[in-house]
């Protein structure tokens, strides 16, 4: 057997990360190094080694020295990261990481920048022609908001977040005049299309030129913490065909994540996230594996296989995971 390839991947101790891990474990062809500020057992379970973050700020020096030791003593091949902020960061320091002789999961830097900002993806959106949610921006009133958008509810969203961070529904002009001073920097205010029950994320693999593995479509429900709580595969032309617009137009790299709402046969976007995103282990059940695709792209500079794809419904629950002092007793 092959020697397993040394992978890193960040954020273990969160959902992110530990979907990571479960598809490279479930491939069997990396040997796992787990990485957090906080680590939790499950995410321990499902690697080799972990290791914890040293409570330094990422901008010292000695943040990077503590990369280039743990890069060194390990012989790191590559690094996924789990989080936003590794991906950032990861990306800011690729000449740093190239010298290491570490390959990086990462997408474009031009889509990472452009996705930071959800004003500026929104203008660049525009001009694909596809639809686009109807939004105004800070320095917007409550009364100018209703009337280019139509009646409350309304959506606050900050121009730089990810997830569901920050985001509040405005019902009210007493809503308005809170939420927005009490958020920082630049926001949208958008008009909500759809229902809860009309939501949905895929899952695809950016090759760099305009082709990529996939779609997997789920139509999902959030969880309170606003990730991925359900899921079920579905088939859905409009979907499907704004995926292909948008892949051909931005050209990503590696997983790349979508997420739309419906209003009738219309796909609205929500936003594009270059990385994995929280249904990633959700993904890997139904045979798109974008942890084992990263081994084939980024290690082995194969394009990976199309995957052939199952369908059917996917949950999360809670469960207790226990680790006793004394596991002989």
């Amino acid at each position: 057997m092959a020697e397993r390839r040394r992978i890193v991947v960040t954020g273990i101790g969160a959902l992110i990360g530990q979907g990571i891990a479960q598809g490279l474990r479930d491939g069997g062809r990396a040997w796992v190094l787990g990485l957090d500020r906080r680590m939790s057992l499950y995410g321990q379970d499902l690697c080799d080694e972990t290791v914890l973050k040293p409570r330094v700020d990422e901008t010292s020096p000695d943040y990077l020295t503590f990369w280039a030791d743990l890069v060194r003593r390990h012989r790191i091949e590559m690094i996924i990261p789990g989080i936003s902020q590794d991906m950032v960061f990861l990306d800011a320091h690729r000449a740093f990481f190239a010298d290491l002789g570490v390959r990086l999961a990462l997408n474009t830097p031009s889509l990472i920048a452009l996705s930071e900002n959800k004003i500026a993806f929104e203008t660049d959106y525009a001009a694909l022609g596809l639809p686009v949610i109807p939004s105004v921006h800070r320095g917007t009133s409550w009364q100018e908001a209703c009337a280019a958008l139509g009646p409350a509810p309304l959506l606050l969203k900050p121009a730089v977040g990810e997830g569901s961070v920050g985001i509040v529904r405005l019902h009210d002009a007493v809503d308005f005049d809170y939420w927005t001073a009490k958020t920082k920097g630049d926001f949208l205010i958008q008009k909500i299309v759809g229902s809860d029950d009309e939501e949905f994320t895929v899952g695809t693999f950016g090759l760099g030129d305009g082709s990529y593995l996939g779609p997997l479509i789920f139509r999902r429900w959030l969880t309170r913490a606003g990730n991925t709580g359900s899921a079920e595969t579905v088939q859905n032309p409009a979907i499907a065909a704004a995926t292909d617009r948008i892949m051909r137009r931005y050209k990503p790299l590696g997983p790349t994540n979508l997420q739309f709402r419906l209003q009738g046969d219309t796909a609205y976007l929500l936003e594009i996230n270059p990385r994995f995103s929280s249904s990633c282990s959700m993904r890997v059940g139904f045979g798109f594996n974008e942890a084992e695709m990263c081994v084939d792209f980024y290690l082995n500079a194969q394009r990976p296989a199309q995957p052939t794809l199952r369908e059917g419904i996917a949950q999360r629950h809670q469960a207790d995971r226990i680790r006793y002092a004394r596991p002989d007793l």
